[in-house]
């Protein structure tokens, strides 16, 4: 029976085994080395092996892993905190559930999934085994590192974030590239490289330390080059290339033509205004340009834009011809005028002169602002020098034109005092027009020395026109004008010969002003004062005397009257001669009789000089 027992007990226990190296061999992935182990084992069962033995061959057969070791697993099952692989041990694999987690939250594993992993721990009495996906992608990625290193080939990678001297990257394991490496120049704003997946170089690497060096520059001076040769090869004049920005300056940009820069003057840019480039382009902009000029052997080219495009000045006089008128966009205010856009590249001046018929205008912007759309009227046009003189105030009537049909010469008008000068008024007319009261026009008599004494702005007065002349623009007014000139009759008023007073006014080395009436003033010229030799009247009068004179002589035209004090004197002496000459008796004496004739002798001829 016990024999029996046993034979039953080794017979169930074959069966088990050969079913347990059946779900092996359809579960497990061996190594090569492992399978032909096995295949030796296999090879060296002759059917009379021991129970003993017979694991002992099966145990040598799952006990080749090692502790750091890849291998490849399935998942069987997915816990909540661990992922069970098989990897071809009698006991399951774990992995930690976290290697499974994504940046949602979301476990990215199932069973039935199939990936490498590593070893971590290998502990054969406890039959425990714990992995790690992530570890063994390490170990991978490591491996190509060196593989790409050694054949000097490239990897992509992911510019992550930036760190002290240059960018940290992601290419499986995180790498770092300095920042002189990242580009062929250096790079204003290095935020916008992060996020960015490119192509890499391995400089160098240390698998102990962790560290890996990586560059772009490598990668881009070499197809750099590349694409200078073939661009320098294709580059002649006039030849339309394609080309990117590379750099903007005040001055122009820089076009990367393919591993050969050319610039861009501003000059070039447009037939237009350009203020500065960077209002048209960008870092990174793809243009056409025309090549200029290039000079080989210093690798110089200038490159032109505007060129791409026909002058627009051929065709201005087409266009814009003398006499008419045109719509503008007002591009720039200068002291001396407004600069107007016609077209694209075309622009004209409307100098201050030409903005209107009236007002004095200071500064374009009294008129015009940047931005504003304007009529205007072509006066002159010159091609072959790029000008364009345009005028506003041509848009309507000069007022100057009807001004004097309007306002004939003597005509009385009325206005407001608008501006006050040392040597006039400024009289509102209408439509922007002034007229001046000159200083002199103001009155008839008075001595005005400011328009200030009598007026204030504002004031509204009446006055004469005098005289509009149109070419100079200018209207005379005059305000005494209006009134009869006193020394129209002033003869009539003082007879020569008459005495009069009067109120000294002012006392001056050469003579006396007496003032006769309001506004007529005559003159005691110092010869005129006294017999005796008089060397200054303000030794002998005071300003507010009144002094009696005689007058000598009138001219109305010069507006001056001749006064004489010493006249009155020698009339007193010639009456009292007269009285002694008609009362005398016939004389005693020759001497007596003589005189007697020579005085009325004197006494006729001072009557005929008189008359």
């Amino acid at each position: 029976m016990n024999n029996i027992a046993e034979e039953n007990e080794n017979q169930n226990m074959n069966q088990e085994l050969e079913t347990q190296d059946e779900v092996k061999e359809s579960e497990i992935e061996l190594t090569e080395e492992e399978t032909n182990e096995i295949e030796e084992a296999e090879i060296e069962l002759t059917g009379e092996e021991t129970m003993e033995e017979l694991l002992d061959i099966y145990d040598s057969s799952l006990s080749k892993f090692e502790e750091g070791q890849v291998v490849t697993g399935t998942v069987i099952s997915v816990g909540r905190e661990a992922v069970l692989v098989d990897v071809g041990y009698k006991s399951e694999g774990q992995i930690s559930i976290h290697e499974f987690i994504g940046e949602e939250g979301n476990v990215n594993v199932k069973v039935g999934d199939e990936f490498e992993v590593m070893i971590e721990v290998w502990d054969e009495e406890e039959e425990t085994v714990l992995l790690s996906r992530d570890k063994a992608k390490k170990v991978k990625v490591w491996d190509a590192i060196r593989d790409i290193y050694d054949d000097d080939g490239t990897i992509e990678g992911v510019i992550t974030s930036r760190v002290k001297g240059g960018f940290s990257v992601d290419i499986g394991l995180q790498s770092f590239l300095p920042g002189s490496q990242a580009d062929l120049r250096p790079i204003r704003n290095m935020d916008e490289m992060v996020g960015q997946t490119y192509t890499f170089k391995i400089l160098k690497y240390n698998k102990k330390r962790n560290n890996i060096v990586l560059s772009r520059r490598v990668l881009l001076e070499t197809e750099r080059e590349k694409m200078r040769s073939a661009t320098l090869a294709a580059i002649e004049n006039d030849k339309v290339m394609e080309g990117i920005v590379k750099n903007i300056t005040e001055y122009g940009v820089f076009v990367d033509l393919g591993g050969v820069d050319g610039l861009l003057h501003i000059t070039d840019i447009s037939w237009g205004r350009v203020k500065h480039p960077s209002e048209l382009f960008s870092v990174g902009d793809q243009i056409n340009v025309k090549i200029l000029s290039f000079d080989f052997e210093k690798e110089r080219v200038s490159l032109g834009m505007k060129q791409l495009t026909p002058d627009p000045w051929t065709t201005a006089a087409e266009k814009y011809p003398t006499g008419s008128k045109i719509e503008g966009r007002v591009v720039s205010l200068t002291d001396y005028g407004a600069f107007i856009e016609l077209e694209e590249g075309v622009e004209g001046l409307i100098h201050v002169s030409e903005m209107s018929w009236t007002r004095k205008i200071r500064h374009p912007s009294q008129m015009v602002a940047v931005g504003e759309q304007v009529e205007a009227v072509v006066l002159d046009l010159k091609p072959d020098n790029r000008r364009i003189s345009l005028g506003i105030k041509q848009t309507v009537e000069n007022p100057w034109e009807v001004i004097s049909q309007k306002y004939p010469v003597g005509t009385i008008i009325e206005g407001k005092i608008k501006n006050i000068t040392e040597f006039g008024l400024f009289i509102g007319i209408d439509d922007d027009i002034d007229g001046l009261v000159h200083i002199s026009d103001i009155s008839w008599t008075k001595r005005i020395k400011h328009p200030s004494e009598i007026y204030k702005k504002n004031d509204t007065i009446q006055a004469v026109v005098l005289d509009i002349d149109k070419s100079n623009e200018r209207f005379s007014l005059g305000i005494k004008q209006t009134q009869v000139d006193p020394w129209e009759t002033v003869a009539e008023r003082y007879d020569v010969g008459k005495e009069i007073s009067g109120v000294i006014t002012n006392l001056t080395d050469f003579g006396v002003f007496v003032e006769l009436e309001e506004g007529i003033e005559g003159l005691v010229h110092v010869s005129e004062i006294s017999k005796e030799n008089i060397k200054s009247p303000k030794e002998h009068y005071q300003i507010g005397e009144t002094i009696t004179a005689k007058v000598m002589n009138i001219n109305s035209d010069e507006r001056r009257i001749g006064l004489s004090i010493k006249r009155l004197d020698e009339d007193d002496d010639d009456r009292f001669l007269e009285e002694i000459a008609k009362s005398s008796k016939p004389a005693a004496s020759a001497f007596g009789e003589m005189l007697r004739s020579n005085i009325q002798e004197k006494l006729e001829a001072e009557k005929k000089e008189n008359e």
